[in-house]
């Protein structure tokens, strides 16, 4: 009789893992002895689990291993995502807690969701196991799913909830057959034994390789959002609450691009042949989809929705570029856009009052003169995403163009470059509406919301600073790459 082995567990790289779980579990637990209408409790043990998870991550950037049958690693990599997570996961609950008062939305419930939806990120960013990855990926987007429509008073948020399942399922379903079909051609799961499956001369089931290699872009592509596959985007970014669409927008698509770079960067590299035309011209497609989409649209969160799809068609160009160079662009960029695109959803927040969410641009209507604080930090967001120096999505922007162009990727570049310029159109236009036109929505002062004021500090400061002082932030994404590759 055969027994089963236990395998040999190192707990050390699974410390922010398991303290980011722990904590999730915790406040699931406190919820269910917390007495409302107060459930700010609740969002402080979140913060706190996750800057501790962080503390824990910083000091083992110099190690490296595997741990459990070498399923999860510990590397720069997998530790730049965890505390890019973090920050994205800390600055959600933060901007959320203010939010909830405004809302009807069960509080200890979502904490818990974004704290088991951060677990999942993490998972994707650590494995090196395509079995782990969907595992991960799975605890991300479920999560994720029940926050979409977790205003259950609001029938939209419900109508993105469903659309965002069903469309997730499907792209979940793709991913599913593409890891079939690696392990038909390679008999493993294990990501380094694919990776010496795909290099050449040792290539005896190349056609299957290649044919699970294009299921996994078309997966991917429905997670970070790239055309054609980001009809779901708008819809579920406008129907779920707001800060929840910063949660998505920012982390999801993280974690996304986390396993998207490792599975194709690295491991199928020697395979770059085939895939990388595919993804050149989704690049373009999404790119051109989501910029020129955005110049017509009338409602703040569509706009940004679709602002989210053409920043993951600059990603997909650093992809693109590929090695250290596109790779380390990539990362730079998710850090930088992770700043932007939560500190726009603050202010989005900022401008809404109960019952009345004012999203229309008319709402926006001279904002910028009767709170000057809101006007300042969404014209360094806009700025920031439409590529303005000095701010940081203008070097996030020099970085990933700089690496198509050292690849040899003249064409796209200039793609990309024409793709920023039409951008600046709709990015400016929310600001000639703060600032050029009367009317609009009266506005709350953010002092009366302290931890969304606190939120929105962060990221404009975080914004700024990177775009001023980009190189220790480049480096730490280029060692994180280097890692890897």
């Amino acid at each position: 009789m055969t027994s089963l082995a236990f395998p040999d567990v190192s707990w050390i790289p699974l410390l922010p893992l398991l303290v980011v779980t722990g904590t999730a579990v915790l406040v699931l637990i406190a919820d269910l002895f917390s007495e409302g209408p107060d459930y700010d409790a609740l969002g402080w043990i979140g913060l706190i689990g996750l800057v501790l998870a962080v503390g824990i991550a910083v000091p083992l950037w110099n190690q490296s291993g595997t741990t459990m049958a070498g399923v999860l690693a510990l590397d720069r990599y997998g530790l730049f995502f965890t505390v890019l997570f973090c920050l994205g996961s800390g600055l959600t609950l933060l901007l959320s807690m203010n939010y909830l008062e405004t809302t009807d939305i069960r509080c200890g419930d979502y904490y818990t969701l974004i704290l088991f939806s951060t677990v999942g990120m993490i998972l994707m960013a650590m494995s090196v196991d395509l079995i782990v990855i969907f595992l991960g990926l799975e605890v991300m987007s479920i999560a994720a799913y029940a926050l979409a429509g977790i205003w259950r008073t609001q029938v939209r948020s419900n109508e993105a909830a469903l659309k965002y399942f069903v469309l997730g399922a499907f792209a979940s379903g793709f991913l599913l057959l593409g890891i079939a079909l690696l392990f038909g051609a390679s008999g493993e799961t294990l990501l380094p034994r694919i990776a010496e499956s795909a290099a050449p001369g040792s290539a005896d089931q190349r056609m299957l390789l290649v044919a699970g290699a294009a299921l996994l872009l078309v997966g991917f592509g429905f997670k970070v959002a790239a055309a054609p596959f980001h009809s779901w985007a708008p819809d579920v970014y406008e129907g779920a609450p707001t800060a929840v669409t910063a949660f998505m927008a920012a982390g999801i698509k993280a974690a996304a691009f986390a396993a998207f770079v490792r599975i194709f960067v690295d491991t199928l590299s020697p395979l770059a042949a085939d895939w990388r035309d595919a993804l050149w011209v989704l690049a373009v497609l999404t790119m051109s989809v989501g910029n020129f989409s955005a110049l017509v649209q009338r409602n703040i969160k569509r706009l940004l929705a679709y602002s989210s799809i053409a920043h993951a068609g600059y990603l997909l160009v650093g992809m693109v570029a590929g090695g250290e160079g596109g790779g380390a662009a990539v990362l730079f960029y998710l850090a930088v856009y992770t700043l932007m695109t939560v500190g726009a959803f603050a202010v989005v927040i900022a401008l809404g009052r109960r019952g009345q969410p004012n999203e229309d641009l008319d709402d926006w209507a001279g904002v910028g003169l009767r709170n000057p604080f809101l006007g300042f930090a969404m014209t360094v967001f806009m700025l920031s995403l439409a590529g303005v120096p000095p701010l940081a999505g203008f070097m996030g922007k020099f970085y990933l163009f700089s690496a198509a162009l050292d690849a040899g990727y003249v064409w796209l570049t200039v793609i990309a470059v024409l793709n920023s310029l039409v951008s600046v159109y709709y990015y400016v236009g929310v600001l000639v509406k703060m600032y050029m036109t009367e009317g609009g929505a009266e506005v709350e002062a953010p002092m009366a919301r302290p931890y969304l004021f606190a939120a929105l500090l962060a990221t404009v400061a975080g914004t700024i600073v990177v775009g001023l002082f980009p190189t220790p932030w480049f480096e730490l994404a280029r060692r994180s790459m280097e890692s890897l590759v």
